[in-house]
């Protein structure tokens, strides 16, 4: 199970943050302000680039607690520059490294309840990991690399899958 979350989400974040510095170097060098594409949505009612950062790292970093039996960091939820995305990811990355494999493996039957507006999901450990932790984490790490292709920034899906 740790093999399967931590290492997983550490790599992802880093490609996250590798697009996202790309990124703020394209927003630099075509003079857009930031906030342009920190602010960007694909369609009105999807959430922006900002919040697609802070709701992947969050899912990584809930995924690793719960699996640890251990309740999850909280961030603020403020970052609105570039710089501070990148710090968050970071601090995600330093947070999921701080796990062991002994603290996670043998988590697959562990029953984890979150709490979600509609009322609490119950799980064993492997299902939460494959049916929520996992689909959330890439709906929104792919989001945050659609919303900067989109804007035109260079990436493309080795970018992504971090071979580049």
């Amino acid at each position: 199970m740790y093999q399967a979350s931590v290492p997983v989400f550490i790599h992802m974040l880093e490609n996250l943050a590798r697009i996202t510095e790309k990124g703020a170097a394209h927003a630099e060098a075509r003079k857009i302000e930031p906030a342009v594409l920190i602010n960007y949505r694909l369609y009105p009612d999807m959430l922006p680039f900002s919040k697609q950062i802070q709701v992947a790292t969050d899912m990584a970093k809930g995924c690793a607690a719960r699996l640890a039996g251990q309740e999850p960091v909280k961030f603020e939820d403020n970052e609105a520059s570039f710089p501070e995305l990148l710090a968050r990811i970071a601090k995600t990355v330093d947070y999921l490294k701080t796990f062991r494999p002994e603290q996670i493996d043998g988590s697959e039957e562990k029953s984890i309840t979150i709490k979600m507006r509609t009322g609490p999901l119950t799980f064993t450990g492997l299902e939460y990991l494959l049916d929520f932790a996992y689909p959330n984490f890439y709906f929104h790490v792919t989001t945050a690399h659609d919303i900067l292709r989109h804007c035109g920034v260079e990436i493309g899906k080795m970018d992504f899958l971090g071979r580049t």
